[in-house]
């Protein structure tokens, strides 16, 4: 499953000056962009700008996409990225599934598997569902490079470090190195990090901008934390705990240890059938990470939003809007982040593509 190929040299090539000038061959798409071009949006000399093209062409990472008139003089020649040069894997490990996406150098999803799985069922069988649905999302004769594998699950968790901590009902993976473990399957480098974390990266990563947060509701719940542009994973990486923020003291008991927080809240509403309470109950909490963070939009995803998505937006907004009566202030927009239910697999990706475009990730 070892990646090989032109492009094999791409994690070698992520010195900030060739990430920058991959980033500008990303962001021009097919229509390309010229060496003067790249020069002059990365501040570098047209000399530099010239050794790290040909190095990139060399590669198989960038090629020629025609030819352009200029004001004067013979026309530039343009270059543009070449998606297919480099592939990332992307996995979603949740409670119950596992979901793999294999995404090429734009992020562009060019596979995907999904496959039960029980997170509670022993290391030894989550490892190898993973290395069988990766194995699976590869085509026949598969020869590109691989980069690496990005993978997020519940939290918490040592991004840094690549171990789990006590991952909420799942107190058997307190300690568990899964980078190392997953490393030693696949045989490519492998980045750890929260489904939410991960979630909020894709986002990010696909022009979401400015200071936002997203709220996973699925089979639990928690927070992605974007602030300027930047996910927010905090001094510990332990950031956006957001379900086990207590807002009823003495109340039903969590799964965590604790009692009256979100999450218990929350899906103890959904279990019963009250969607509007639920809403009511994930509209509380974020208003409190408003109140806190002063973000600019609050993106809903996950499966339990995904079953009735029009009624949680009016719930969480709703909340918001009282809110922003009581302070004076403008109500900060409530919606349904896209991308679905591949949306934390394809963000997985982003952890492994992002730092070779100079973005945040792995």
């Amino acid at each position: 499953m070892r990646g090989g190929g032109g492009g094999a040299n791409l994690l070698a090539l992520r010195s900030h000056n060739t990430a920058l000038v991959l980033d500008l061959l990303r962001t021009a798409g097919a229509d390309g962009i010229s060496r003067l071009e790249l020069a002059e949006r990365t501040g570098l000399t047209p000399q530099a700008v010239s050794k790290i093209t040909a190095r990139l062409r060399e590669d198989g990472l960038a090629a020629e996409a025609g030819r352009r008139a200029s004001t004067g003089g013979k026309p530039r020649t343009v270059l543009r990225l070449v998606p297919e040069a480099g592939h990332a894997v992307g996995v979603h490990l949740d409670r119950d599934e596992v979901r793999v996406v294999l995404v090429d150098l734009r992020g562009t999803v060019v596979g995907e598997r999904r496959a039960a799985l029980d997170l509670g069922g022993g290391a030894g069988a989550v490892l190898g569902a993973v290395r069988e649905a990766v194995a699976e999302v590869l085509p026949d004769g598969f020869d590109g490079a691989l980069l690496g594998a990005g993978v997020a699950l519940p939290g918490p968790l040592d991004h840094a470090r690549g171990v789990l901590h006590r991952v909420t009902g799942f107190p058997e993976w307190d300690g568990f190195p899964l980078r190392e473990a997953l490393r030693g399957r696949l045989g490519v480098p492998v980045v750890v990090d929260k489904d939410t974390n991960a979630a909020a990266l894709g986002l990010a990563a696909g022009g979401e901008g400015g200071s936002f947060a997203y709220l996973h509701l699925g089979t639990g719940l928690g927070a992605g934390l974007v602030i300027g542009g930047s996910v927010h994973r905090g001094a510990r990486t332990g950031a956006g705990e957001f379900g086990h923020q207590v807002i009823q003291l003495d109340g039903p008991p969590c799964t965590c240890g604790d009692r009256g927080c979100v999450e218990a809240l929350c899906l103890g509403a959904v279990a019963r059938g009250d969607l509007e309470e639920a809403a009511r109950v994930l509209g509380a909490g974020a208003a409190n990470l408003v109140g806190l963070l002063d973000i600019d939009v609050v993106l809903l995803g996950g499966r339990t939003v995904r079953t009735a998505p029009e009624a949680f937006v009016r719930g969480v907004a709703a909340v918001l809007a009282e809110r922003a009566r009581r302070t004076g202030q403008d109500a900060v927009p409530v919606r349904v982040a896209p991308g679905g239910g591949r949306a934390v697999a394809v963000g997985a990706a982003q952890l492994v593509l992002g730092p070779v475009f100079g973005r945040g990730g792995g």
